[in-house]
């Protein structure tokens, strides 16, 4: 982690990432520039929907940002790729790295934990069973760390891929794999969907300290109200004289919903069969 000198309150307690211990800065420059003909524009969503209203609170805002296109999916099969760089992307908390096929093509794709640029790595039914390669969840051994994880065949990774993050393989059952989730849920997943070898990169980016709001604008985030803090036609713990308790049983949200370990997960929602245990609720402390 890096930290800064205290030379304002603010500064004091503020932590970051060490980028230069980890990503390709090329000779001569401060940072390293994506590849262009992977790289396109677009407009950030702030929590709007079509006709332009706020369905999510407390975005907005935040530094410009050009989106790298990442592949998800497990296409380029038997193809030996290197990689190149491992680079910084503004839109995800892991790093990626851009890789070069032996045929000439180049992708982005997410960067594992312990990986170097030069390093092999490939997609196939027969590779190795080492970091950074993509195999079938069927040829992938008990206790292997998984990330980058397809939840049908073919249809492209959808978990598993935060900083940090990894699924655990603890058993093979009939024609699904049994995984251990980073939440702590345990599911079963198709044995013909794929999965990368290993855990995502940039696992020490959720002890990061932001130390000021204005470091959180920069990010996106807009400023948190508290409820107590409003009027009572603003919110359902609003008013009072001086410092006032929510003065009702359970807490609600602004609109009078529960919150706060209320589930809102559907009962007949299709994924439930594939769902061994939940995920555990934390404890207070």
């Amino acid at each position: 982690m890096k930290r800064y000198k205290p030379t304002t309150p603010s500064r004091r307690h503020m932590t970051g990432i060490n980028y230069r211990d980890v990503l390709t800065y090329p000779a001569g420059r401060c940072k390293s520039k994506p590849e262009k003909s992977l790289t396109k524009g677009f407009k950030r969503a702030k929590g709007r929907n079509s006709a332009g209203r706020i369905t999510v609170r407390h975005k907005g805002g935040g530094s410009k940002r050009l989106y790298r296109q990442i592949s998800f999916k497990y296409d380029k099969r038997d193809v030996p790729a290197t990689i190149k760089t491992i680079e910084y992307d503004p839109n995800r908390s892991g790093f990626i790295a851009l890789v070069v096929y032996a045929d000439g093509e180049k992708r982005y794709v997410l960067a594992p934990g312990r990986v170097k640029v030069g390093d092999k790595i490939i997609s196939s039914e027969k590779a190795e069973v080492k970091e950074g390669n993509s195999l079938p969840l069927s040829k992938i051994p008990v206790g292997s760390f998984v990330y980058n994880i397809e939840l049908k065949p073919d249809g492209g990774a959808k978990i598993g891929r935060s900083a940090g993050n990894y699924a655990e393989i603890i058993a093979h059952d009939k024609n699904y794999a049994l995984l251990k989730l980073p939440s702590g849920e345990t599911r079963k997943v198709l044995e013909k969907a794929w999965a990368s070898i290993g855990q995502v990169s940039n696992e020490e980016y959720r002890l990061i300290t932001i130390g000021k709001a204005g470091r959180s604008r920069w990010m996106g985030k807009r400023p948190t109200v508290r409820g107590s803090a409003m009027n009572p036609v603003d919110h359902p713990f609003g008013g009072g004289e001086g410092k006032a308790g929510a003065g009702m049983r359970r807490p609600k949200n602004k609109w009078g919903k529960g919150v706060r370990g209320v589930k809102t997960r559907k009962k007949k929602k299709y994924s439930n069969v594939f769902i061994v245990s939940r995920r555990k609720k934390k404890k207070k402390k």
